[in-house]
């Protein structure tokens, strides 16, 4: 995820590993906050990979300072990541998704449509196989509680999606 938020900010301006940090958390806060120990190595591997490139200046206070932008390569590596299949894993499933539906909007509208029906989807499955839960076993107060509330959080976000879809079809 740390790639995505990364590319994401980038697509937006030219950063220094500061401005990723702050832009990040500024953007994603309420999501994510990764640290400068993730995000460090994080930009080293995008830029061995040709995703992200560097400018070394020295700033007005004579300190060296490096600057990221995105490549072309790391455009289609963004688009990449965010259409890539959401993960199978319920815990991490809503985060990610999140994320991915906030740097929606640098896909092309059929992309943008994909997506948002592989996370309806897979969102919808998960909803699924929490109501199976509830109606298979017999639970005691607070897991019930919180298989409830995990059920409306997954109602909830089937209809973010679907107000996205209703937006986009009015494009």
């Amino acid at each position: 995820m740390i790639e995505l938020l990364i590319l994401f900010e980038l697509s937006r301006k030219v950063l220094t590993m500061y401005g990723v940090s702050k832009e990040i958390r500024a953007s994603f806060s309420v999501l994510t906050t990764p640290s400068y120990g993730t995000i460090k190595p994080a930009l080293n591997r995008l830029e061995k990979g040709g995703f992200v490139k560097t400018q070394k200046t020295m700033s007005s206070g004579g300190r060296p300072s490096t600057y990221y932008s995105i490549t072309k390569a790391g455009m289609d590596e963004l688009m990449r990541l965010i259409a890539e299949p959401p993960l199978d894993n319920p815990i991490q499933f809503l985060t990610m998704a999140r994320v991915k539906l906030a740097c929606a909007d640098v896909l092309d509208n059929d992309k943008r449509c994909r997506l948002f029906k592989q996370l309806k989807t897979k969102a919808e499955s998960i909803l699924i196989d929490t109501q199976n839960i509830i109606s298979s076993k017999e639970l005691s107060f607070y897991p019930r509680m919180v298989f409830d509330n995990l059920i409306c959080e997954y109602k909830n976000f089937i209809i973010l999606i679907e107000g996205f879809e209703h937006a986009g079809s009015h494009k």
